[in-house]
Parts: C-alpha cells; sequence; structure tokens
C-alpha cells in the first residue's frame, strides 16, 4: 500500500521542479536584443561651418547649402558614422574670426587676413586646405573708379575720398592700403574714407558718386559692371581663400575633412565660388598677406608696431 508524500514535501518537491524548470531568457532572445542593439544608428557627428558676409545673407545661403551638404556626405563617407553640418553665416568679419578663435565653429572659409588676424589671437587653428583657379593660387583685386573719372594713376587719388570694405578684409583694407602706401598716399593723404563693410557696398558707393574711389574683389567688379560705368584703375595680388579649422578639432576629423576638400569636384558647386578646385597649403603661402597688413597698420595708419 503507497502512502501519500506529506503535504509540505509535495509542496516543497514542486518548488524545486519550478526552479529547474525556469533558466530565464532564452539564448535566442538574447542574441536577438543584442543584434537590435547593435542595429541602432550611431549618433551623427555634429559640425559647424561658418562663412561672413560679403554678399547679402539669402544669397550666401542660396550659394554655401548645397556645398556644405555635399561635404557633409562625403566627410560621412569618409568618417563612416553619419554626419550633420550646420551652416553658419555671420553678419560681419569680427563676428566670425570671434567665432574660429573661439572654437564655436569647426572649422570656416576666410578671407586671408581673417586667417592671419585668427592665427595671430588662437596659434592652435589650423589650415585644412585652400582654393585655386585653374591651379593658380592668386587673384586679383581691383580700385575701381567711375569711367568718366579723370584719375589714370593711384597717386591721382591723393586728396580725394576712398571707399574700403570691412576693416578686417584682406583686398578691401589691408593690401589696398599697402598699394596706396607704395604710391606715396596714405590715411592723411586722402580727403575721406570709410568702410563700408561688403564689395558690392563699395562698387554702388563708387557708382553713385559718394566716393571716388574703392577698392572690390575682381569678381565684383566684373558682376557689376556690365553696364561699363566703373573702371579699373589699379589691380593687385591677392592670394586664394583659406578653409581653416578650429583649434583643438579632433585630428580624424580635421585629416577627414583636408582629404573631402581636396577630393571635392563637382564643378557645377565649385562654379558658384568661382574656383576651381581645393589643394594643400601651408601657413607660408600667406606670408605676404601678413606683410601687406604690416605696412597698412604702421604705415599707412601710422600705428606703432606691437
Amino acid at each position: 500500500m503507497k502512502h501519500p508524500l506529506p503535504t509540505f514535501v509535495t509542496a516543497a518537491l514542486v518548488a524545486v521542479l519550478a526552479l529547474l524548470a525556469w533558466t530565464g531568457p532564452s539564448s535566442g532572445a538574447a542574441s536577438a536584443a543584442q543584434v537590435d542593439q547593435g542595429k541602432r544608428k550611431p549618433q551623427p557627428l555634429a559640425l559647424t561651418f561658418g562663412v561672413y558676409r560679403t554678399d547679402k545673407a539669402t544669397t550666401m545661403y542660396r550659394q554655401f547649402l548645397p556645398i556644405v551638404e555635399s561635404i557633409q556626405d562625403d566627410l560621412a563617407s569618409e568618417l563612416g558614422r553619419p554626419v550633420e553640418i550646420e551652416l553658419k553665416i555671420y553678419k560681419s568679419y569680427d563676428d566670425g574670426l570671434d567665432s574660429l578663435v573661439a572654437g564655436t565653429a569647426d572649422f570656416v572659409r576666410f578671407g586671408p587676413a581673417s586667417y592671419v588676424l585668427a592665427k595671430q589671437k588662437n596659434p592652435g587653428i589650423e589650415l585644412l586646405a585652400m582654393e585655386h583657379e585653374g591651379g593658380q593660387k592668386r587673384f586679383n583685386g581691383v580700385i575701381v573708379v567711375r569711367n568718366d573719372d579723370p584719375a589714370v594713376t593711384l597717386s591721382q587719388l591723393r586728396g580725394r575720398r576712398f571707399a574700403f570694405g570691412d576693416e578686417n578684409s584682406t583686398i578691401g583694407r589691408y593690401l589696398v592700403q599697402a598699394e596706396l602706401v607704395r604710391a606715396g598716399i596714405r590715411a592723411r593723404d586722402l580727403k575721406s574714407y570709410k568702410f563700408l563693410g561688403r564689395h558690392d557696398a563699395v562698387a554702388t558707393a563708387v557708382l553713385m558718386g559718394d566716393f571716388d574711389a574703392g577698392s572690390i574683389m575682381e569678381a565684383t567688379f566684373e558682376s557689376m559692371n556690365t553696364d561699363k560705368r566703373l573702371r579699373a584703375l589699379h589691380t593687385f595680388e591677392n592670394v586664394t581663400k583659406p578653409w581653416v579649422a578650429r583649434a583643438g578639432l579632433d585630428a580624424e576629423i580635421r585629416k577627414a575633412l583636408t582629404k573631402v576638400l581636396i577630393a571635392f569636384d563637382d564643378k557645377e558647386l565649385l562654379r558658384t565660388l568661382k574656383i576651381t578646385g581645393l589643394t594643400a597649403t601651408s601657413d607660408e603661402e600667406y606670408a605676404f598677406v601678413r606683410e601687406g597688413m604690416r605696412i597698412a597698420d604702421e604705415e599707412f595708419l601710422g600705428k606703432r608696431a606691437q
């Protein structure tokens, strides 16, 4: 005759069997969770690209947004991770300069003088590449007068009114002031002068007769002189624009940016910048700009060397 197990023994046996049966989540479920976790997209690399205004803000957005988007895609491919680049257009040269020096912009497209000034304030910033036109790294600035103006040489601008661009502009201020010094004209020799900011504003001021002469980019001269009301009184060389990285930008990102910029070959987009490509560069490329800036400060304005 079989005797039934005591109640407490039965309960204990049931508990042991239940414990043995439960082994936690199946290995299949764990693998699925790991696969799902592996499929999660990495966080995009967020960068800020800056330019300062040389034209109307709306015009510059239309010009630069497609370029930024193309660089963004190429950089993502080069780094093997998503990239999001914010386009920032600064209202003035000073704003753009301060942003690079402070590191709130990761990389920028600047004029040569702005690069020189930024490098003086923060030696840690680094060149990524420089623009070229058909392999040429130099282009012209133009001192313009109205077509009916009697002046035929720079020295004949003595005692007259001159329109400069921005106070940090390579063509609009520094190099043109060095050219005036070479022609024997200092600030005190002009009847008056004023900084008007953008190159198009300088061209308009000369056209309207508010100033007798002004300094602008050759591209601005060509685009705003279709009716031949302006005349080039004098041309002078400038070096092409550098693309510059902030101090402390991750070396891998910096190298990838340089590679992407030098390989950039979208002819239509490059044409909007009036260049044919970008190439490797070094600080020495901008030595003559430093010298022009020294002449402008010390000789045109008569400032003492620091």
